[in-house]
């Protein structure tokens, strides 16, 4: 088994809380089923937000898919201007068997974020 760290990222409607709620539950979804990811292999996952996002945190989604027992951590995203704007992104650290290929996930618009990822689409 190898330490492995995956991105990703997806775009939120409104900073609102359902919204972030939605916006996060469909990219770590999409992250854990394309990366055939089990809660126990999990290690830690950092979430951050850009600075429009702020009615929820993300690892309240994170932990109504089940991860109770991984360690969540909510961050600010540094504030480029001319960033796109209500983006939550989140690493992902997770042990995988050597010949894994990570497939990081970039949905709605932040898939402009790492169109140079084949597997990020």
């Amino acid at each position: 088994m190898r330490l492995y760290a995956l991105r990703g990222a997806n775009h939120v409607s409104a900073n609102e809380a359902a919204a972030i709620l939605t916006a996060t539950d469909e990219l770590m979804r999409e992250l854990i089923e394309r990366n055939s990811l089990e809660p126990e292999a999990i290690v830690s996952c950092i979430f951050t937000l850009t600075d429009d996002l702020n009615a929820e945190f993300p690892a309240v989604a994170a932990r109504n898919l089940g991860l109770n027992r991984v360690p969540l951590l909510c961050a600010r995203e540094v504030p480029v201007p001319g960033s796109l704007p209500r983006v939550i992104r989140v690493l992902v650290h997770y042990y995988a068997p050597e010949d894994h290929e990570p497939r990081h996930v970039y949905l709605g618009d932040a898939r402009g974020l790492r169109a140079d990822l084949d597997s990020a689409q």
